[in-house]
């Protein structure tokens, strides 16, 4: 285990150079004084599938999840996954059935979407919403956890200077607009995946090697699997009253059967579906490109846990096997948060350069992703409607770029000394927790919005407000009301002297009252909604091609599943 060498910088040196000048080219090639907001914001019409595919996983796979699923992986094993593999469904139901109201509506960001159905109010309050959560939970998270995962790969020292560089680095990058963003995230993706799966061989050869079978990735997989055979299961069981503390708190975590029923479709079609941050990247392109894009996305979803699993279960191996004391427990704290730097500490000369640049691309391929979208809703949403309804579009271009900067500032600042206590209780967790309090809430709005006519303004305001509310009770008052005797079986001792309901549980009853409220309260409202979208039912048939994707993604899924079940 070493430093870096020379070769490592090289190659971290190339990466940034190329990535840069190609954002630079791009940038000098399409750019003109006359460029539109709508051509800066979603590069209208400029984007391929293939951009628009590797652009959206470029920015989904950041810091938490190479440090955080990594550190799930040690917990808990390949059940983590279900994020990825249900993340690839969602995708299918956000390109066939979400797309084509956005686009058939010509929906520019999500509150507008708000706006255009219900109504003023709803609309303000969401970007308002949107913005502090992009800006002091997503970017600000972001950023903190892939300078302390770069700082602890280097040696550590230096996680100001990383947290300035990360920063300058993705203003580079997102100054440029969503068409900069969208090509510079496909040299960001391939050197994502590979030094992904690089940094995967070396976990498993670092597992043969150990176990004495020589440098043979299979035989390291095969000993993962013989070694830890409860890693390897989907479904987490329910624990009994004998069950140990560890069994129950991945339980809390991955809630078995009972997750796909509630929290984990929640989490993915408020995140692929309702988000501008996701969304963006397809608004600007016609419907079979943003569709197939989309499908491209999902594809690649599925090989995710490859590289931001199987190293944190192969960590988990040598670990209980007697290897990385040191490196899992730090200064004496374990965290196993800390599994991916573990595994990367053990990457020869020049590979540790193109895992860094891959961490580095994802990191930074997230932070302009988030900065674009923050531009977006601040630009259209609140300056050009209520601060100056004649603006040009010269100016909103400017006051994108000013907005940018201003939120990579914030972030700077909230990351500086941790304020928000990311550190504290771990990047992902930090992130799951804010934005899992409001899911509820936005889905129910979405899905009514787009496939209800009768659903009201009314209705998606206190949807909204009753989401929140619900979400905050179930996760912090219910269990201590009703304890251990509660019908919500799934409610066990957190190890705190207290007792909690798994996340996923919270969020899908909070999902189901809410959506109970909104369909009441609309039906106690007007018969004829003139706000409602009309829906050509022409506008959700799939393409043969589309189509042959869909079906290779359900066969693949399902495959995965009962390989793992």
């Amino acid at each position: 285990m070493g430093k870096f060498a020379q070769i490592d910088y090289i190659i971290f040196l190339i990466y940034f150079v190329v990535v840069a000048g190609y954002g630079y080219w791009i940038y000098r090639k399409k750019n003109n004084a006359n460029a539109s907001s709508k051509d800066y914001f979603l590069a209208e019409g400029s984007l391929t599938w293939w951009a628009i595919g590797a652009s959206l996983i470029a920015s989904n796979i950041s810091a938490e999840q190479f440090i955080g699923m990594s550190g799930n992986g040690f917990t808990v094993g390949v059940a983590v996954a279900a994020y990825e593999w249900i993340a690839a469904l969602a995708l299918i139901i956000v390109a066939v059935w979400f797309i084509p109201v956005y686009l058939k509506n010509k929906i520019f960001t999500m509150p507008q979407f708000l706006n255009n159905r219900y109504n003023e109010t709803t609309s303000l309050i969401m970007a308002v919403f949107w913005l502090f959560l992009y800006i002091f939970v997503n970017l600000t998270s972001i950023l903190f956890l892939g300078a302390l995962a770069i700082n602890n790969l280097a040696g550590g020292g230096s996680f100001h200077m990383i947290v300035l560089a990360l920063s300058i680095f993705a203003v580079i990058i997102t100054l440029g607009g969503m068409r900069v963003i969208g090509f510079t995230d496909v040299i960001q993706v391939l050197v994502l995946i590979i030094g992904g799966v690089a940094t995967t061989y070396v976990a498993l050869t670092l597992v043969s090697e150990h176990f004495g079978l020589g440098k043979d990735v299979l035989a390291g997989f095969s000993q993962l699997m013989k070694d830890s055979p409860e890693h390897f299961k989907m479904i987490i069981e329910k624990p009994t009253a004998s069950s140990s503390q560890e069994e129950i708190n991945k339980y809390l975590m991955l809630p078995g059967l009972g997750m796909y029923l509630a929290g984990i479709w929640i989490v993915n079609l408020n995140y692929w579906g309702c988000n501008q941050y996701i969304t963006q990247r397809a608004l600007g392109a016609d419907l079979k490109t943003a569709r197939t894009g989309i499908l491209f996305a999902g594809f690649l979803k599925l090989f995710m846990p490859v590289i931001v699993m199987l190293p944190g279960i192969a960590a988990y191996v040598l670990y209980k096997n007697g290897a990385l004391q040191e490196e899992m427990a730090p200064g004496g704290h374990f965290n196993p948060d800390n599994a991916y730097s573990a595994i990367l500490g053990f990457l020869p000369d020049g590979m540790k350069g193109l895992s860094l640049a891959a961490l580095t691309a994802a990191i930074v391929a997230s932070l302009a992703g988030k900065a674009n979208s923050i531009a977006t809703i601040f630009t259209m949403d609140i300056y050009k409607k209520y601060m100056n309804k004649d603006a040009s579009e010269k100016n909103l271009v400017n006051v994108g770029k000013i907005t940018v900067i201003v939120a990579i500032l914030a972030s700077i600042l909230f990351t500086w000394d941790d304020m928000l206590g990311i550190g504290g209780e771990g990047g992902f967790t930090f992130i799951q927790k804010y934005t899992g309090f409001i899911s509820p809430g936005v889905l129910a709005m979405f899905l009514l919005g787009m496939f209800w006519k009768r659903t009201t303004g009314s209705a998606a305001i206190v949807g909204l407000v009753m989401g929140f509310v619900l979400s905050v009770v179930f996760n912090n008052y219910a269990p201590t009301w009703f304890g251990n005797d509660t019908l919500l079986y799934t409610a066990y001792p957190n190890g705190r002297g207290a007792y909690e309901i798994p996340f996923q549980i919270c969020m899908g009853l909070s999902f189901l009252f809410t959506v109970i409220a909104m369909i009441a309260i609309s039906l106690a409202g007007p018969k004829v909604n003139p706000k409602a979208f009309v829906l050509d039912t022409k506008m959700f048939k799939v393409e043969p091609s589309v189509m042959v994707m869909i079906v290779l993604t359900l066969l693949l899924v399902s495959a995965l599943y009962v390989r793992f079940w």
